[in-house]
């Protein structure tokens, strides 16, 4: 049995399993991963934004898109996780200090708008998404929605960003190095999607 946030047994998981409990009832991990990559794949290429400021970037817009994406899989969609969670040797936040956490790094967002160099702008992005990865504040779903958040934010900077093609390893070891205040594979990869 997988325990993909070494949380074996959680309230979110179904009785002897670590797999969420979800709407379509799938209580196959790889099944389920399947049903979740389509549903909010279907989600994201319906997506149209109301956002008009850096200001609007907040935790509660952030817990907004996870809830768009993820609102035909979960219950909990949208919702900050109410259970601590680590994967391999990382330890996300304590999910008690996940909101007092989030606020103070979306009070940084803003400053992003004084940034006039390329380069600069891609490193200042792949800090502030180290930060709020550190945070993992949803039960799972936190990179895809993170990941949205960031194309938001990317657009209001007249920024645009293309993800390069990467292997999940790939993107896992670049978060992880970052852990571990190594930002040079998270940068490398924010300087490559980041278009003007």
């Amino acid at each position: 049995m997988r325990d993909k946030y070494g949380v074996l047994h959680d309230v979110y998981c179904y009785a002897d399993s670590d797999v969420l409990i979800n709407f379509l009832n799938i209580k196959d991990a790889d099944k389920l991963a399947e049903a979740e990559a389509a549903f909010s794949a279907a989600r994201y290429r319906n997506y149209q934004s109301a956002v008009t400021s850096l200001g609007q970037l907040t935790l509660a817009h952030l817990q907004q898109l996870h809830h768009y994406l993820f609102q035909d899989v979960y219950s909990w969609a949208g919702q900050l996780r109410t259970v601590d969670i680590s994967k391999g040797t990382t330890r996300f936040c304590n999910c008690q200090r996940i909101k007092p956490e989030a606020d103070k790094l979306m009070l940084l967002i803003p400053a992003l708008a004084q940034i006039n160099n390329k380069d600069a702008m891609a490193d200042a992005m792949a800090d502030l998404y180290c930060e709020l990865n550190m945070l993992h504040p949803f039960r799972d779903g936190n990179g895809r929605a993170q990941r949205f958040f960031f194309e938001e934010m990317a657009f209001l900077l007249d920024y645009e960003i293309l993800w390069p093609p990467l292997l999940q390893q790939d993107w896992v070891k670049a978060n992880v190095a970052g852990v571990n205040l190594d930002l040079g594979p998270l940068q490398h990869i924010f300087r490559q999607a980041l278009v003007p």
